[in-house]
């Protein structure tokens, strides 16, 4: 007889909001070409798109989208160069 595989019947994990939000804003960035614009435009586009994330996640408190802004505008900041030169 063939056998079996053991099918798990675990509901798929779901998101918080918080976690939902998170990952709606760091597509946004990707999406709207935030890495690497002016500094400026970056703060005003934050500014902005905060306000959309409050409107659209209203359970989210006023800590958990400041912290959402901290993460996205260190997200859309270009990587750092290596420095190779330093000695091992």
């Amino acid at each position: 007889m063939a056998k079996q595989k053991n099918r798990s019947t675990k509901a798929p994990a779901t998101s918080s909001p918080y976690e939902e939000a998170r990952d709606e804003l760091f597509q946004h960035i990707m999406r709207c070409g935030v890495v690497g614009s002016a500094e400026e435009h970056q703060a005003e586009w934050f500014t902005e798109t905060m306000q959309y994330m409050k409107d659209r996640y209203p359970e989210l408190s006023a800590e958990q989208v400041e912290e959402l802004r901290k993460l996205g505008e260190r997200f859309a900041q270009p990587p750092k160069k290596r420095d190779d030169t330093a000695a091992a």
